[in-house]
């Protein structure tokens, strides 16, 4: 059996159970929040964020991943005062999330300074996965890194390339925020195969906001994972769009590629409130109380959904 690193601790993975793959607690814009919002009260969404996850978890969840790195408002102490309260287990990662460029505080360190010199991500990754994070003893589990409609920038790749030694040091299985209708997630997988990382050791995630079947199955053929993760933002694809795609991949045979999720969050400032009445099913509970049936309906079978939910993120840390 193998380890997962969880916000309590180590966990066996035979324990991780029904798991959700790509979820987040909290995502912010660290710096603009402070500047401009007065929407943040760290008690109160403390206290709600403790509310939906135990809901999640009396309805059957057992684990939640949450790759919120650099650039998504990591902080793993508040994470902890919630893994205290919830019943689930809380899977953290490290990383950088960007589109472009590397975060300035890396801009005019190691490589960005003078070509040759080493990539201190790599030793900040590593150490988030061997000793803890942010001075406390919770381990990330994984690495996350990010290709979106701009491509494989020089930032990106940077990152994605530190994203790679680290996973060779360590072993530790990598995610891939992609952009799946540009075909990003080939891309990564590339540049990932060219610092010898197998496909089976990533992640694409957000493959799931692309219907085209062909594609997705090379990506499956070639050993990725597939995160059919956005369940739920129906502006970017649709509900029947959504579980259309993850049936017909169960009926090319591909269930023990994908895993299902919702990239939903107890709270996200990237989205004005306002707006949030137009996405009544981005939430926690909508792959159990929606999405399954319909996928069921479709002639996808338990034991293809188990797969997804269980034996596949099982797989994932296993390696």
């Amino acid at each position: 059996m193998t380890a997962v690193e969880t916000a309590r601790g180590p966990l066996d993975s035979s324990a991780l159970g029904r798991t959700l793959m790509h979820e987040h607690v909290f995502v912010l814009t660290l710096d603009s929040q402070q500047q401009w919002s007065d929407e943040w009260d760290e008690e109160a969404r403390v206290e709600e964020a403790v509310g939906k996850l135990n809901a999640l978890a009396a309805a059957g969840i057992s684990t939640i991943v949450d790759p919120t790195v650099d650039g998504l408002g990591r902080d793993v102490r508040r994470i902890a005062r919630i893994q205290q309260q919830v019943a689930l287990n809380i899977v953290v990662a490290t990383g950088i999330y960007t589109y472009h460029d590397v975060p300035n505080f890396f801009s005019s360190r190691g490589p960005g300074a003078l070509p040759g010199l080493a990539e201190p991500m790599v030793e900040l990754f590593v150490r988030d996965l061997t000793e803890g994070i942010q001075g406390t003893s919770i381990k990330a589990a994984f690495l996350k890194c990010a290709i979106d409609r701009p491509g494989l920038t020089p930032g990106v790749e940077r990152v994605m390339r530190a994203v790679a030694q680290a996973h060779q040091a360590t072993g530790a299985p990598i995610m891939v925020h992609t952009h799946a209708r540009s075909e990003q997630g080939a891309v990564a997988g590339r540049l990932l195969g060219e610092e010898g990382v197998s496909p089976s050791r990533v992640l694409l995630a957000h493959s799931g906001d692309s219907t085209d079947a062909d594609h997705l199955s090379g990506l499956a053929e070639a050993g990725f994972y597939l995160g059919m993760d956005r369940f739920g933002l129906e502006p970017i694809l649709d509900f029947e769009a959504r579980v259309g795609i993850v049936a017909e991949l169960c009926r090319r045979g591909f269930s023990r590629n994908m895993v299902l999720s919702q990239d939903a969050a107890c709270y996200i400032d990237w989205v004005d409130p306002a707006l949030l009445p137009a996405l009544p099913r981005w939430h926690y509970l909508h792959v159990l109380e929606d999405v399954v049936p319909a996928l069921l309906e479709r002639g996808v079978t338990a034991a293809q959904v188990d797969e997804m939910l269980v034996a596949n993120p099982r797989r994932y840390f296993e390696g």
